[in-house]
């Protein structure tokens, strides 16, 4: 136990004197890096998308299912009606 304490001590005198005495490190961050930072973190948010929006439509999917709701939308005709009598009137 006692081995272990002077073990302990002796690191812990170690990492403080290495973070008191220690040196301030200079780098250089190349743009290329930057570049390629933003685009792992653009496609790392996009497949998180991609991932939200699949499950987003199961959950729904099955949501309605259960509540009996149908996912059905009306189209409107493209069919122009054109009333004779406006025209008859400007000629």
């Amino acid at each position: 136990m006692k081995r272990i304490k002077v073990v302990c001590a002796i690191l812990m005198a170690l990492f403080v004197g290495m973070m008191l005495f220690g040196v301030d490190g200079h780098a250089y961050i190349d743009p290329s890096v930057v570049t390629y930072l933003i685009q792992a973190i653009a496609g790392v948010v996009i497949a998180i998308g991609a991932v939200v929006g699949l499950y987003w439509r199961k959950a729904k999917k099955k949501a309605q299912e259960k509540l009996g709701v149908s996912e059905t939308k009306e189209m409107e005709s493209d069919e122009i009606s054109v009333n004779a009598e406006v025209f008859d009137e400007e000629k």
